[in-house]
């Protein structure tokens, strides 16, 4: 009797077509992509003729990306393992790269689409308008400072089993990172702790993309806060790849 193995690429595409499915049918991790971002857009239009629009822009979409990141990829991760999802598709012919990417890519798609909601709400309502190669500058960055916090997640479904556990974490972690990136440096005396908070990954994220919005503007900071990205991304992904588990067992 022969047996017949699909394609890679067929594998691919029915379980990106299952993954879609899932997204669609929990809109609750969409919507906080994108609804906690818009807050920022309205609530800050004031602020605007003080900071800068790309400022304004960059502080919405940096928040979104932390929610796609750790509310989304995480959870996503987390609770397919605590159902046993990985561990039956693992006993199918599936290499478990095709699986991951599959994830990978709707996180990346809800990234374009987070952006592009933050260049049209933010050119509509705000009325900022940025250069052709600001918005193609800011997607990339955008794709990479995406990549930071799904590398964190990475981290967290690595180090933790424990779904409820981890739900907690990435909660707490969420909201560490909007309050300290968000009022951390102008309430933070010491000087040391102040460029620690600049240069954590919600800080270069934030500088990446106000730089991105603005190339001319495009500085040496910007460029540190590129290779410390490049260095989370690195560290977070390594450890958390090395120290997953398929299933809670």
């Amino acid at each position: 009797m022969e047996t017949t193995i699909p394609k890679t690429s067929t594998v691919f595409a029915t379980l990106f077509r299952a993954d879609m499915a899932t997204l669609l049918s929990n809109r609750r991790s969409a919507v906080i992509s994108l609804f906690v971002p818009m807050i920022v857009l309205f609530t800050w239009k004031g602020l605007i003729k003080h900071v800068g629009g790309p400022t304004v822009l960059a502080t919405a979409l940096a928040i979104g990306l932390i929610a796609i990141g750790l509310m989304g990829y995480t959870l996503s991760v987390a609770k397919d393992r605590d159902k046993g999802i990985f561990q039956r598709l693992r006993v199918a012919p599936v290499p478990t790269w095709v699986i991951m990417t599959s994830r990978i890519t709707i996180q990346l798609m809800m990234i374009i689409v987070l952006t592009l909601f933050v260049f049209i709400v933010g050119y509509q309502y705000d009325g900022v308008m940025l250069s052709p190669a600001g918005y193609v500058v800011t997607f990339f960055i955008a794709i990479l400072g995406g990549a930071v916090y799904l590398s964190l997640g990475q981290l967290i479904v690595g180090l933790i089993k424990n779904f409820e556990t981890i739900n907690a974490v990435t909660r707490i972690t969420y909201f560490i990172f909007i309050m300290v990136g968000m009022v951390g440096e102008l309430m933070i005396q010491n000087k040391n702790l102040k460029e620690a908070v600049r240069f954590s990954p919600y800080g270069c994220v934030k500088i990446m993309l106000a730089s991105g919005m603005e190339p001319a503007k495009w500085v040496n900071d910007t460029t540190i806060a590129v290779l410390i990205s490049i260095g989370y991304i690195i560290v977070f992904a390594g450890i958390g790849i090395s120290k997953f588990k398929w299933s809670t067992k």
